[in-house]
C-alpha cells in the first residue's frame, strides 16, 4: 500500500523528516518497504525560469526559426533559437537554461545544451506545455500573463509539489490502516505518547451538506443481510463530467492511481482517505429506478467494465436493478452497462459495509483483485459509509456541480456495535515482557480511541472502534498497546537462556540433504509442489489412479479447482514435467520431498512421507563422444537410482514383486512382507496422453518412513583391501521368459554366500529358432573372493558345480557349454 506524506499532513501536523515518519510507520507495525521522493511535475521544473522576449527576429537561414533575445533576471541577455510559430516580442516565457534536464511524454531524460541551430547560437530553449510536464500541447510555446515576475523559478512560479511516498508493506489483520486517515491515526497515537505531541486529527467537516430536493429517489431493497449488514446511497443530479484539478490528481497520481474523470477520482480518493469503497452508477442507466441487493443463480452471464463476461456463482452478491439484472459484483467489480460515462448527468452513489468472506471469495474466485475488495476482505468500517457518502457528495457538488436529489437511503437492519474486551495488566506486562504503568495503559488506549467503560486495579473493560476489526481478543489489544508503546522500548534479556535439545539419529533433514545432493549431483532438479490437487485427475482418467471414496476433499475458496489434497506424488510431477515441456525442455530429471493423503481403510485420513523420482527424454546431452549409443532414459536408467538411493541409505534385505498401482505400465515394487519400500516403473502412456505429455516418463515413489528406519541401522564400517586376488567364471543359462535375473542371483548367493562376491547379468540373448519358444539366454558373470587366501581353481570349480546342478533343478535352465 503506498501513503503519501503530503496527504497525511492534511490530518496530521507532522514536524518531522520524511526519513524520522517513515521509522516511526515501522516502529508502530506499518513496516516502511521503501520511500521515494515524488514531484507533482517530474524534475520540477528545476532550472527552467521565467524570461521576457526582448526581441524576436527571422533566421536568417531558415523562414520557420525565429532567433530571439531573452532576458531572464541575471543581468545578460540569452539568444534562444525558437521554432514556434506563436512567439512574439513582449511575451513572458518559459526558458530552459543550457544545463536543466527535461523528460520525454515516455519518461526519458535530454539535457539542454549550447549549441548552434542552422549557424545560429542557441543558449536555451522557450518551452512548450509537453516539453516541461504542463500538459500535451505542443501547438506553441508557454506564453505567460503579463504580471509573472523574470527571473522566477518556474517551479516556485507554479508551486510544484515535492512528495514522499512510503510503500507500507500492509499485514492481512489491518483494515484500520488501509487509507491515510488510518494510517494518520495511528500516528497520531503514537507522536502523543512517545514525542507529547497533544494535536488532533483534523477530519473533514460534512456540516455544509444538505437535501437539495427528491427528483432522483428510488427505492433500494437488500435481500441478502448476510452479504450485506449495511447499504448506504444517496442520488445526485446535474453533474458534469469531466478532468479534475490538479490538487486531485496529484494526489491520485502520488500513489500510483491514474486519474480518469471528476466523480471515478472523487470514488479513489474517498477510498484511499476514509477506507470505504464507493461506487457511482449512472440513475439513467438504472432499469425500474430500483436498486436489489441480492445473488443471482449460478451460470448467470454478466459482462464486467474490463469487457469480460463472467459466469457467476450463487455465491456472488449482485448490485442488481429493478429487473433483477446485475449491474455490479458488490464490493469487488462494476459493470459495463451501468457505470459512470462522460456523457452521465444523474448518479446513484453507493456506500455499503460487505460481509469480508462474502467478498474474498467473489475476488479469488473472478480473479478480480480490486483496491475496493482488498479493503473489504479485511473489514470494512460499518459505521462509516454515512459520513463517507456526504464527504463524497460535497466533492461531487464542488468539482463536478450538481444537486443532491434524495434523502440518504441507509439500510442498517442490526447495527453493528463496537467489542467490549477486558484486559488485565498482568497479561500486558506478562506478554510485552516489560512493566507499563497504568497510566501509560490508559493514555495509550485513550490515543488509539478505546473508551474505557469498567476498570479495577488489575484489569480495564474497553470499547474496540468498529474500524478494527481484528481486535477481538485481549491478546490483540495487548498487540495495540505494544504497537503504540514501541517495540524498541522493551528491553533485550542480558543473557540467553537455552537448553540442550537432543534428537533422534539419524536426523531426518540430514538424511534429506544426502539424498537430495546425490540426485541434484546427477543431474536432477528439485521441485515442489502443492499439497493440493484436483479431483479430476482420478475421476475423468481412464485410469482409475485410485478409488474415489479415498479422496480427501477440500472446500478452498481460493481456487476451486484444486479441491483435494494430493493422494499421490504422480500428478504433481506430471504436471511440472508438462510445464517444462512447453517451454521447449524435454530432457527432465526431478524429484520431490512431498506428503500424500487419503482417507484410510477406518476413514481416518493417512498422511505419507515420500520421496518421487521422474525421468522423462534422454539421460544426457548430445556429445561427439557418445555417437551411435542409446541415451534415452529407460526402466533400467531409473532401477538403478532407485537402488542408488536404498544403497545410500543401507536398505537391504527386500522382496521384489510386479508393481500393482494402477499408473505403472510395468514396473517394480520393493517391500518387506506388506510394508512397501519403494515403487518403480514406466508411467501409463493413457494417462500421459489426458495431460497432452510427450514421450515416456519413469517414475519412482519411496515410503520415506521405511528409508529413515533403514538409515536409522546404517553402520558406517571400514574393511581393508583384499590382499588376495578375486577370480571369476562366466555362465550362459537358457531358461524360460518367466525367470528373472533375481532368481539367478538369489541362488548364487544362497549358494556362494561366503565366496561370491558380486554377480553381473552382461548379455541378453533372445532367438526362438536357435533357443526354442519362450527361452532366452542370460550370460552371467560371477566374482569369487575370499579375504584369508588365494581361492583355488578346485574350490571355485565346486561352488560353480553346485550352481549348475541348482539352476537345472530349480530354474530348469540349460547351462550353454
Amino acid at each position: 500500500m503506498k501513503v503519501s506524506l503530503n496527504w497525511l499532513k492534511e490530518y496530521i501536523d507532522l514536524n518531522q523528516s520524511p526519513e524520522k515518519v517513515g521509522e516511526i510507520l515501522t516502529s508502530i507495525g506499518l513496516e516502511v518497504e521503501g520511500m521515494e521522493e515524488v514531484e507533482s511535475i517530474k524534475g520540477g521544473m528545476r532550472g527552467i525560469v521565467i524570461g521576457f522576449v526582448k526581441e524576436c527576429g527571422r533566421h536568417p537561414n531558415a523562414d520557420r526559426l525565429s532567433v530571439t533575445k531573452v532576458d531572464i533576471g541575471q543581468g545578460e541577455d540569452l539568444q534562444v533559437v525558437c521554432g514556434a510559430n506563436n512567439i512574439a516580442a513582449g511575451q513572458k516565457v518559459l526558458v530552459a537554461t543550457v544545463g536543466t534536464t527535461l523528460y520525454s511524454a515516455e519518461g526519458e531524460a535530454w539535457t539542454i545544451k549550447k549549441g548552434k541551430i542552422r549557424g545560429e547560437t542557441s543558449e536555451g530553449m522557450i518551452c512548450s506545455e509537453d516539453e516541461v510536464g504542463l500538459g500535451d500541447d505542443h501547438s506553441g510555446i508557454v506564453v505567460l500573463p503579463e504580471s509573472a515576475p523574470v527571473g522566477t523559478a518556474a517551479g516556485d512560479y507554479y508551486e510544484i509539489e515535492t512528495d514522499y511516498v512510503y510503500e507500507i508493506g500492509l499485514t492481512p489483520n489491518r483494515s484500520d490502516a488501509t487509507n491515510h486517515i488510518g494510517v494518520a491515526r495511528d500516528l497520531a497515537a503514537y507522536l502523543k505518547i512517545n514525542e507529547n505531541n497533544t494535536s488532533e486529527i483534523h477530519l473533514p467537516s460534512t456540516e455544509s451538506f444538505q437535501v437539495d430536493n427528491h427528483d432522483l429517489a428510488l427505492d433500494v431493497v437488500v435481500e441478502n443481510e448476510e452479504a450485506c449488514p449495511r447499504y448506504s446511497a444517496v442520488s445526485i443530479k446535474g453533474i458534469t463530467v469531466k478532468e479534475s484539478p490538479e490538487w486531485l490528481k496529484k494526489r491520485l497520481k502520488a500513489i500510483g492511481v491514474r486519474p480518469i474523470s471528476n466523480i471515478v477520482d472523487i470514488t479513489n480518493f474517498i477510498l484511499h482517505e476514509l477506507g470505504q469503497p464507493l461506487h457511482a452508477f449512472d440513475q439513467d442507466k438504472i432499469k425500474g429506478n430500483k436498486v436489489i441487493v441480492k445473488t443471482l443463480p449460478s451460470g448467470s452471464s454478466f459482462v464486467t467494465l474490463d469487457e469480460v463476461e463472467r459466469k457467476l456463482s450463487d455465491e456472488d452478491l449482485m448490485i442488481c436493478n429493478g429487473a433483477s439484472e446485475g449491474m455490479c459484483i458488490g464490493g469487488v467489480f462494476g459493470g459495463i452497462g451501468s457505470g459512470v460515462t462522460d456523457n452521465t448527468k444523474n448518479i446513484f452513489l453507493e456506500a455499503a459495509h460487505f460481509n469480508a468472506k462474502w467478498i474474498r471469495r467473489s475476488s479469488m474466485r473472478h480473479n478480480l483483485r480490486t483496491d475496493a475488495a482488498k479493503v473489504f476482505e479485511k473489514g470494512s468500517d460499518p459505521n462509516l459509509t454515512v459520513y463517507a457518502l456526504k464527504r463524497a457528495a460535497l466533492l461531487i457538488q464542488e468539482l463536478a456541480g450538481g444537486e443532491i436529489a434524495s434523502e440518504i437511503t441507509d439500510l442498517y437492519p442490526r447495527p453493528i456495535q463496537a467489542a467490549e474486551v477486558r484486559v488485565r495488566y498482568a497479561r500486558i506486562n506478562k506478554l510485552i515482557g516489560e512493566n507499563i504503568p497504568a497510566a501509560t495503559v490508559k493514555s495509550i488506549l485513550d490515543a488509539l480511541d478505546m473508551d474505557i467503560l469498567e476498570e479495577s486495579d488489575t484489569e480495564l473493560k474497553i470499547t474496540i472502534p468498529t474500524n478494527k476489526a481484528d481486535v477481538i481478543r485481549e491478546v490483540d489489544v495487548i498487540e495495540e498497546i505494544l504497537r503504540i508503546y514501541g517495540f524498541n522500548k522493551v528491553p533485550i534479556p542480558a543473557y540467553i537462556q537455552s537448553a540442550i535439545s537432543v534428537g533422534s539419529y539419524p536426523d531426518a533433514n540430514d538424511v534429506r540433504n544426502n539424498l537430495g545432493n546425490y540426485l541434484a549431483g546427477n543431474g536432477f532438479n528439485e521441485m515442489m509442489a502443492l499439497s493440493l490437487s484436483e479431483s479430476r485427475y482420478y475421476t475423468e482418467l481412464a485410469t482409475n489412479l485410485m478409488d474415489a471414496d479415498n479422496l480427501v476433499y477440500v472446500n478452498n475458496t481460493s481456487n476451486v479447482q484444486l479441491d483435494i489434497m494430493r493422494p499421490n506424488m504422480l500428478i504433481s510431477g506430471l504436471e511440472a514435467i508438462l510445464h517444462n515441456q512447453n517451454r521447449q525442455q524435454t530432457n527432465i530429471k526431478l524429484f520431490e520431498f512431498g506428503r500424500t493423503y487419503q482417507y484410510g481403510s477406518d476413514k481416518e485420513i493417512v498422511e505419507v512421507d515420500r520421496l518421487s523420482v521422474f525421468l522423462c527424454g534422454d539421460r544426457y546431452g548430445e556429445s561427439w563422444l557418445d555417437h551411435g549409443k542409446k541415451r534415452t532414459s529407460d526402466f533400467y536408467t531409473l532401477k538403478a537410482y532407485v537402488h542408488h538411493i536404498l544403497q545410500k541409505v543401507g536398505l537391504e534385505g527386500y522382496q521384489s514383486s510386479p508393481a500393482e498401482a494402477p499408473a505403472f505400465a510395468y514396473g517394480m515394487k520393493y517391500h518387506r512382507g506388506p510394508q512397501m519400500i519403494a515403487e518403480f516403473g514406466k508411467v501409463q502412456p493413457g494417462i500421459l496422453k489426458h495431460l497432452d505429455i510427450k514421450g515416456e516418463v519413469f517414475y519412482a515413489q519411496f515410503n520415506w518412513k521405511a528409508l529413515m528406519k533403514a538409515a536409522s541401522k546404517n553402520v558406517v564400517s571400514v574393511t581393508e583391501l583384499n590382499k588376495y586376488p578375486a577370480t571369476s567364471r562366466d555362465l550362459a543359462l537358457v531358461i524360460d521368459n518367466s525367470v528373472k535375473f533375481d532368481d539367478i542371483a538369489a541362488i548364487a548367493n544362497k549358494v556362494g554366500k561366503k565366496l561370491i562376491k558380486n554377480i553381473n547379468l552382461f548379455d541378453i540373448y533372445e532367438n526362438e529358432a536357435q533357443l526354442g519358444e519362450g527361452k532366452k539366454s542370460y550370460a552371467v558373470s560371477f566374482t569369487f573372493e575370499d579375504f584369508t587366501k588365494t581361492l583355488s581353481v578346485k574350490e571355485v570349480d565346486k561352488v560353480m558345480n553346485r550352481l549348475i546342478s541348482e539352476y537345472e533343478q530349480k530354474l530348469n535352465a540349460n547351462i550353454r557349454r
